[in-house]
């Protein structure tokens, strides 16, 4: 992905406490540019989709919500006025973790923030005078994948995302299909360990994200070793070099993401599985051994193709884009990703 990217930084300050007018003057808008935000526990990533579709420009926030809910709104406004400030967008799209309700903009539920019934959509819309998309980051991500990315080519896959929480979405015919299946806030927060189990921040202890997501990884490496600030990524590759800890460590995690992605391999289907983030990004050999491992637990169907994403860990945001382009080019009406 051919972007320039900024380094981590705090969220710029929030401007005025809501109910807020629009903080970004609406000028002549580019009607094929876009900006799209993807919302994590441990990141703000934020993108602009160019005339050719193409996304430009990134930058990337850290989250803090231990701030509190109110605080990583308010970063979240702020956020999407600094990318709108730098550009002349159309529409905005915003992917949003755990629950959420497409066709209202709400994120019903997403622990990981804080947040119970935030009208997303609604406050970024007032915040920037535009019109705005919102999406579940597993569906948004899978839409970027199936658009420009390694699905392209693909009519029925699996999106995967592995990053500090965990999120999947089978994609049909190029669209992310909803969840039909009564899950609470995703595939992270499947159960794989119930009797001995980390705690989750979902309230459950012992869910695939505790054991699996970046932050399990570098977590459980850092109780292991006292070894603080290293990330997952460094975790996989000393793994790879011999590090008995590391080992452990990454085993678990694959052991847990494979028993998971089983079901859902038999549960879909899919003809391949698109990977993004963790464990994709540590190299070929931990994705091999995911194969391996997943191979170990299907019988029927067949091992499906694994595939690293084209757009890694910003598969979210570029999906969010998406969606944002759609509304603009339907004239502000929202469109299913």
């Amino acid at each position: 992905m051919n972007t320039a990217v900024r380094g981590e930084r705090e969220p710029p300050p929030a401007a005025v406490a809501r109910p807020r007018p629009p903080t970004v003057r609406r000028r002549r808008a580019d009607p094929g540019t876009v900006i799209a935000l993807h919302v994590g526990g441990a990141f703000i990533q934020g993108c602009v989709l160019g005339p050719d579709g193409s996304p430009r420009a990134s930058e990337r926030w850290f989250t803090r919500p231990e701030r509190g809910p109110d605080a990583v709104v308010d970063s979240v406004l702020a956020c999407a006025a600094s990318l709108a400030q730098g550009c002349r967008p159309a529409a905005a799209g915003v992917a949003l973790p755990g629950v959420v309700d497409d066709a209202s903009g709400r994120a019903v539920r997403a622990t990981a923030l804080g947040w119970h019934g935030i009208p997303v959509q609604d406050w970024v819309a007032e915040h920037l005078d535009l019109p705005v998309a919102v999406g579940h980051d597993g569906r948004t991500g899978g839409l970027a994948e199936a658009r420009a990315g390694a699905g392209v080519d693909c009519r029925n896959f699996l999106y995967l995302s592995v990053g500090d929480g965990i999120a999947a979405a089978p994609v049909v015919d190029g669209r992310a299909v909803p969840d039909g299946h009564g899950r609470t806030e995703g595939l992270g927060h499947v159960v794989v360990r119930p009797e001995d189990g980390d705690p989750c921040h979902c309230g459950r202890h012992g869910c695939l994200e505790t054991v699996a997501s970046t932050t399990a990884v570098t977590r459980r490496y850092a109780r292991m070793t006292g070894w603080r600030g290293v990330t997952a990524r460094e975790v996989y590759h000393r793994a790879d070099a011999g590090d008995p800890h590391a080992r452990v460590v990454c085993t678990d995690a694959v052991d847990a993401l494979a028993r998971v992605l089983a079901s859902e391999v038999r549960r879909h289907a899919p003809e391949r599985v698109v990977i993004a983030g963790e464990p994709a990004g540590a190299g070929s050999s931990r994705l091999a051994s995911l194969r391996d491992t997943l191979a170990g637990r299907l019988v029927s169907p067949a091992v499906p193709e694994l595939r690293l994403a084209r757009f890694g860990d910003m598969a979210g945001c570029v999906g969010a884009a998406f969606l944002a382009r759609d509304m603009a080019l339907k004239g502000g009406k929202p469109t299913a990703g």
